[in-house]
């Protein structure tokens, strides 16, 4: 069982490798010159498939250890920085799908009420109707 001390210590040890992160942080945004108001918050979580997210401007890090948390931060980072890279295109892409979709709906409409009408004259024709 633990005593008031060892929660003290594990307290202060947590407290310090958030600001160890945040310090981290600050220093690769100013070397990426990223002006993103990105924050780190250091969540350990042992059960967690995830090492660490980026989500809305928040690099989550879930890695227990110090170092390897520091690891993660730059990992995460990197990605972020690569993700926005890359934006433009993905942008350009989904409009793009957008519209294809759109006209493929619109041709797909006009062969299903051009066979409805065929098969609707076709009873008629057939005296069915």
């Amino acid at each position: 069982m633990e005593n008031e001390q060892d929660k003290r210590n594990i307290k202060h040890k947590d407290s310090s490798i958030q600001i160890h992160l945040e310090n981290e942080l600050e220093v690769l945004k100013r070397t990426l010159s990223i002006n993103e108001k990105l924050r780190v918050v250091w969540m350990p979580d042992r059960t967690n498939s995830l090492s660490g997210e980026v989500r809305d401007l928040t690099i989550y890090v879930y890695e227990p250890s110090g170092a390897q948390a520091s690891r993660i931060l730059v990992h995460e980072l990197v990605d972020f920085y690569v993700s926005q890279a890359i934006e433009p295109y993905k942008e350009i892409t989904n409009s793009l799908i957008k519209i294809i979709n759109e006209e493929a709906y619109r041709k797909k409409e006009k062969v299903v009420e051009t066979i409805c009408q065929l098969l609707t004259e076709g009873l008629e024709l057939s005296g069915q109707s």
